[in-house]
């Protein structure tokens, strides 16, 4: 017996049909956010009995040392009475409830902070207000959305790696863009545009055939962080999977907690690709801000092995099996240790948070 048809297929050649092959961002941003039948509209991806597992579920402990650092920044800062912490891409609200428990015993800290959840998904949204019961938390629809008044600390966990990207390919000395059409059976497929132009700077290291990925949401985001940081002071952890400059293509589909193939399901299957920190740390005009940092180092220089020794105290069997490994996945070069990054960004003339390589210009 066949798969049935996802609900978005017909809708995607429907309008591949009247307005010709689209652009890998718009097939994104349709599978990912359609109203009725998008990946994020209506259903919690997380878990066992999701599609992956992100860092916060995987151990309380890169919540508990992500919101210490944070709370140092304010600290550095002059502890500001009132603030913004704030969210991109909550989840479950499980790295919210880490970073609130573990920073609740920071004097004035958890007082002071107003909870702001950036967040789309009313799946999610449902999540997060029964991980979070007791913190008042606050949803917004986007940055623009949240207080423009007071200092911003935010936290952005694999949220950078979901926003649409745009694709390019060098043939000889001209530039096409992927896109995504329909074969003679209906079936999705990746194509080529036209020559067009390539955003941003020249790229003269794109060998013949080589692909570069643009994210103008990415940067546009990371622009208005920056701003009211800069503005108004605090500071922000990006963390996500990637390098310091796009580097090929990089466009992925999980499945099942298994890598699929990105048009086999449109809005069954989450889409990814990973994050160009080049071109976060050139959006981040006016701020401070680090050196992409491997998030094992950082880690690791925040002290998560003496966290771990201290929690594994009262562990044993399975329990302490499964610690053990949620350490080492969290860090080790072979897990999420170098392949995920670390930027994070101050308010002009403040201390990066502790734990960041500092900048390399």
């Amino acid at each position: 017996m066949s798969d049935p048809v996802p609900p978005l297929l017909p809708i995607l050649q429907a309008r591949i049909r009247e307005g010709g092959p689209m652009p890998l961002s718009d097939y994104m941003a349709v599978c990912l956010l359609h109203p009725v039948h998008g990946y994020y509209t209506v259903r919690d991806p997380l878990g066992a009995q999701g599609d992956f597992t992100t860092a916060p579920e995987i151990s309380q402990m890169f919540g508990e040392l992500l919101g210490l650092a944070l709370a140092q920044a304010w600290i550095d800062q002059g502890s500001p009475a009132a603030f913004t912490l704030a969210e991109l891409g909550p989840g479950r609200g499980t790295l919210m409830a880490d970073i609130l428990r573990a920073t609740d015993r920071v004097p004035g800290f958890t007082d002071a902070a107003e909870i702001w959840l950036v967040e789309a998904s009313p799946a999610l949204r449902a999540r997060q207000a029964d991980a979070l019961q007791g913190h008042a938390p606050r949803w917004a629809e986007d940055v623009a959305a949240l207080p423009q008044d007071r200092p911003l600390f935010l936290v952005a966990n694999e949220f950078f790696d979901a926003l649409p990207i745009r694709q390019f390919q060098r043939i000889g000395d001209i530039w096409r863009e992927r896109v995504v059409g329909t074969g003679a059976d209906g079936a999705l497929r990746l194509g080529l545009s036209g020559p067009v132009g390539l955003p941003g700077p020249a790229r003269v290291d794109v060998p013949d055939g080589g692909i570069v990925e643009v994210c103008a949401p990415a940067q546009a985001i990371m622009a208005q962080v920056a701003q009211r940081i800069a503005g108004q002071g605090g500071a922000a952890l990006i963390v996500d999977y990637g390098d310091r400059q796009s580097r090929g293509d990089t466009f992925q589909a999980l499945r099942g907690h298994a890598y699929a193939d990105p048009l086999a399901a449109p809005g069954q299957a989450d889409l990814t690709a990973h994050v160009d920190f080049g071109a976060l740390a050139v959006a981040a005009q006016g701020c401070t801000c680090s050196a992409p940092t491997p998030q094992g180092v950082f880690l690791e220089r925040l002290g998560i092995t003496q966290r771990a020794q201290m929690l594994a105290r009262g562990l044993s069997g399975a329990a302490l099996d499964a610690h053990v490994a949620a350490h080492r996945r969290l860090t080790h070069p072979d897990e999420m240790g170098t392949l995920f990054k670390v930027l994070a960004l101050a308010a002009p003339g403040a201390s990066l948070p502790p734990g960041v390589d500092p900048s390399e210009e």
